[in-house]
């Protein structure tokens, strides 16, 4: 076995070690043993998410309530002895003052567990003294012994041969920590041609994208999976629609990656963590580095020169070096620690989301009380019927998303137990004997926090007025989406709830989509920071319609073609859109898989790339094609407030729109293929929600011709596929009719999916 200095280790050569036997050889009168390092984590997690408040990984104990299995490892020190044990934790509930301790847990050591129970004192992470210990000369076997499943942690353990406590710094690879461990004060260099921050579906995409069109790229991640709130750890579904809009082959790359998941949270399976991994990999260009956590930068006047990294689990630290650096962090990290242009909504954010899933066993099944958690019956939370915990199990809305989010977390469990408390122990008990937890994510979804600015800040007013930018690229199909705290559920806990509601705005084309500028993925003051993800160039409200998980991957896909144009002619992210943008709508007007070895190389087109998409998508509902003179609703004239809708079949295209705002109107225009009489008709479903005296309108485009009708909506109407009769009109060839929908007086929704002209003789 290897034998390194006493006084000074090399964690690179420990790495090594642990990677053979798990054994680590250490200082003789002060020994560091940060728990990530651990051979054998055992059962609990290596929590990535909190580095930047409380600086470093820890080890969490996620049972659910049942006691993970130990985390281990194996030490070797130079003199036996008494040492005092430290260990860096926290009572994760105190801050609140609730009652009992749920993160307790044990140090055992050569299998006798050491007296003190720690995870029991502290609001914040500090060293909880374990008193004296007894370390043999040579080899000694080491432990973490949760006691309860709630989430203890443990940073590090200190054991020293003196009474020194050790410092409480939250420097992320503070000084000391460095000497202690051994860690080379010089990193590893490594350089690319673009270095992309963050392994959700914006990074994955501006990777996949860029490698794919020759860049030589660096993906960093800092935990073990690809995806982001996409990933198995949060469960959230792709949404936003692809392939569509101006540029119909943007999306491609997102299509191989994205998860199909039913709903959200889905199972672990519906989320593909392999498969995306899977396709990161198979890029000959992609170095991909999981595990590594970016946190310091370098800069060169207003451009970023490298970025630093270290490796979560052993602390060897890499310079990822380029001229061009993508943030796909979510949070603007990068372009933060770089000094970007930023902006963060200072109330009423929409906050982070914790989701679950119980189900029902054969037998009865016991869960612990939780004194600890929030106070809670079963008229305090939505009842999960469908047996899981929703995207709406949200809170931190007014605290503070970055500095604090491991609270905000914390908090979301607290509800989460709670609410399976009540749903077990309490008012819920007699329904849920049979009931068990099978996942809580303890990885938060976060969505929204800081944002990094372009040379546009797309705003609801661009969105709404559908403001035509030279540069729109990326459609944005998912409506205006804001999440409020749900009053109802707020009266217990104003300072902090946990319920949320969405409010949808109107006016985003949900088939075609809405092209997001290019320049809002580039910073205006970094000169080689492009951004993807939602931490892009727009305001508080038009994060709502950009914010879900395949129109981020599109941000993406768009990043890593520009960046291919800027390494191709040796410029930067703004010379795109001012010298190059013919050059850029070139390479997304591209399948997904087409291919050059470098940037200077010719672009293949392999063959099973995709068929190119419709500009509006796949229709879903009836081809109006098929059908003579029938106009679909996405070629009518809208006035006023109008909803999309699918849930009433059939439709034609993609859908219908309806709306009870009586300034909406909705018109028609028909022409006649030949002279000759025709019965006009207007495509409905009914639904007793539906205008019960909707008014309408024929004239002709002369005018030569006006007639008013009364249609009752809640009836069925005449004919096949939702078509009812308005009128019959004599038109000469050419000749146009239009057919106009009112919603004033309809008492109730105006259903508008299309109309037609029928010749009638």
């Amino acid at each position: 076995m290897m034998k390194l200095q006493p006084t000074k280790m090399n964690r690179y050569l420990i790495t090594s070690l642990l990677l053979l036997t798990p054994i680590c050889v250490l200082q003789a009168d002060k020994l560091l043993i940060e728990t990530e390092a651990f051979s054998n984590h055992g059962g609990w997690k290596l929590d990535t998410q909190f580095i930047r408040e409380m600086g470093s990984p820890y080890l969490l104990a996620h049972g659910l309530g049942t006691p993970v299995q130990d985390a281990t490892t194996t030490i070797e020190v130079k003199e036996g002895g008494s040492y005092q044990l430290f260990a860096r934790t926290k009572d994760w509930v105190a801050r609140w003052e609730a009652k009992g301790k749920p993160g307790r847990f044990q140090i055992v050591i050569n299998d006798i567990p050491a007296k003190t129970i720690f995870g029991t004192k502290g609001a914040e992470w500090e060293w909880q003294g374990g008193g004296q210990v007894t370390l043999k000369k040579g080899k000694n076997a080491l432990a973490l012994r949760d006691l309860t499943g709630f989430n203890g942690r443990c940073d590090a353990i200190y054991l020293t041969l003196s009474n020194e406590v050790p410092p409480n710094n939250s420097e992320i690879l503070a000084n000391w920590r460095r000497e202690l461990l051994g860690i080379t004060q010089k990193p590893i260099e490594k350089k690319y041609d673009l270095v992309v921050i963050g392994g959700g579906y914006s990074g994955m995409g501006a990777a996949i994208s860029g490698a794919r069109m020759g860049c030589k790229v660096a993906l960093i991640q800092d935990r073990g999976v690809l995806g982001g709130n996409g990933s198995s750890e949060v469960r959230v579904w792709a949404k936003g629609n692809i392939r569509r809009g101006k540029y119909p082959r943007i999306g491609e790359i997102i299509e191989e990656i994205c998860d199909h998941a039913k709903k959200s949270p889905g199972t672990y399976e519906e989320f593909e963590d392999a498969k995306k991994e899977t396709i990161v990999r198979a890029e000959k260009n992609i170095d991909l580095q999981l595990y590594h956590h970016a946190f310091k930068v370098d800069k060169k006047g207003s451009k970023i020169s490298a970025v630093h990294a270290f490796n979560v689990r052993t602390g060897q630290v890499t310079r990822f070096s380029g001229p061009l650096f993508v943030d796909a962090t979510g949070h603007g990290t990068i372009g933060f620690l770089a000094g970007a242009d930023h902006t963060m909504t200072p109330k009423e954010r929409m906050g982070m989301s914790n989701m679950w899933v119980w189900a029902n066993d054969t037998k009865e099944v016991s869960y612990p009380e939780t004194p600890w958690a929030l106070d809670l019956n079963m008229a305090d939370f939505p009842y999960p019927r469908r047996f899981h915990g929703e995207w709406f199990w949200e809170s931190g809305y007014d605290k503070d998303p970055l500095g604090d989010a491991e609270g905000i977390r914390d908090w979301n469990l607290r509800a989460v137990f709670g609410a399976f408390n009540a749903m077990k122990n309490r008012d819920g008990a007699m329904d849920h004997k049979n009931s068990r937890l099978t996942w809580v994510a303890y990885i938060g979804g976060p969505r929204e926090s800081r944002r990094l600015l372009g040379d546009v800040i797309l705003t609801e007013e661009d969105i709404v007025s559908k403001r035509d930018f030279p540069d729109g690229t990326v459609p944005s199909t998912w409506s205006i989406d804001l999440h409020y705290p749900k009053k109802q559920y707020a009266k217990k806990f104003p300072d902090n709830p946990f319920i949320s509601y969405a409010v949808h705005g109107r006016g985003v084309d949900r088939s075609y989509g809405y092209p997001v500028p290019y320049r809002c993925f580039y910073s205006r003051n970094i000169n080689n920071l492009f951004m993807a993800g939602r931490c892009i160039s727009v305001t508080h409200e038009a994060l709502g319609t950009v914010r879900v998980m395949k129109t981020c991957g599109m941000m993406g896909e768009v990043v890593g073609r520009a960046a291919s144009i800027c390494i191709k002619k040796n410029c930067l992210p703004r010379d795109v859109y001012e010298s190059h943008l013919d050059d850029l709508i070139e390479l997304i007007n591209l399948p997904g898989k087409a291919f050059r070895t470098t940037v200077n190389d010719k672009i293949t087109i392999p063959s099973d790339a995709l068929a190119l998409a419709c500009p509006n998508g796949a229709p879903n509902g009836l081809n109006h094609k098929k059908f003579p003179g029938v106009v679909d609703d996405t070629k009518a004239q809208f006035v006023g407030n109008w909803n999309q809708g699918q849930g009433l079949r059939p439709y034609f295209h993609f859908g219908y729109r309806y709306s009870n705002d009586p300034t909406s109107t909705a018109t028609f225009t028909l022409e006649a293929p030949k002279a000759g009489q025709f019965d006009t008709r207007i495509a409905y479903q009914p639904h007793p929600n539906r205008g019960k005296s909707v008014p309408v309108k024929v004239t002709t485009g002369d005018k030569t011709i006006q007639m008013n009708s009364i249609v009752n909506m809640t009836q069925k109407p005449g004919f096949e596929n939702g078509f009812h009769s308005v009128g019959k009109v004599t038109l000469r060839k050419g000749q146009k009719v239009l057919i106009s929908l009112f919603a004033k007086g309809a008492q109730g929704n105006v259903h508008v999916d299309a109309a037609q002209l029928v010749l009638v003789d």
